[in-house]
């Protein structure tokens, strides 16, 4: 499938901008529970605050809505308040509906494998609605698109490489199967977005 070059800035209405944020923050929710289900992590904010949750006791969306509080200054500097307000109403919603959801959704067991590789394509999906929506979940997206509009780095190498760090600090908290797992949603999810969001197709500055 051939997609468009980049469109206008003004290319979503504020009914489009809501719908895209809602069904993002739905899909990254889901996507946490298969890693919860077999107990996995992942990188960015969001594995440091599942690490965080495993080892506090804390509520995963707790965690994920405190970390993510320094980088809106970054988020307001350097893309803007739009953007800004934005990731802040993603990360709210996804906080909210990732605690919320085991109450009214059970996954049965599954293959670490599965799992891993549920979490990335679903991860991967979600960044990317939120992502084209002009908006992050936060944290190192914050970093990761501001340097792919900024400089022409790919948002996904960026997360990457952080990713690298979170699991490096996981290998001496978890086993190296679960790790090893946990790696390689990472890394789908990852390619996923240096595959499809392209500084030369989506801007995300708004």
């Amino acid at each position: 499938m051939t997609l468009l070059s980049t469109p206008p800035a003004d290319r979503h209405s504020l009914w489009e901008d809501a719908l895209g944020l809602a069904v993002g923050c739905v899909i990254m929710a889901l996507s946490v529970q298969f890693l919860r289900t077999e107990d996995l992590i992942t990188g960015q904010i969001a594995g440091l605050s599942l690490l965080g949750s495993y080892v506090s006791g804390w509520s995963f969306g707790a965690v994920f809505f405190v970390l993510n509080l320094p980088f809106y200054l970054l988020a307001l500097r350097q893309m803007g308040l739009r953007f800004t307000l934005k990731s802040f109403a993603a990360v709210t919603i996804m906080s909210a509906m990732a605690d919320a959801l085991p109450s009214v959704l059970t996954l049965d067991p599954l293959h670490p494998a599965i799992a891993a590789t549920l979490f990335g394509v679903l991860g991967g999906i979600g960044l990317i609605v939120l992502f084209r929506h002009g908006a992050t979940l936060g944290g190192v997206g914050v970093v990761a698109l501001w340097l792919q509009d900024s400089r022409g780095i790919r948002a996904g190498n960026v997360q990457l490489v952080f990713d690298l760090g979170v699991f490096t600090l996981a290998a001496f908290l978890f086993d190296w199967q679960t790790v090893l797992w946990s790696l390689l949603g990472a890394v789908i999810l990852n390619v996923m977005i240096t595959v499809n969001h392209r500084r030369d197709r989506y801007i995300a500055r708004s």
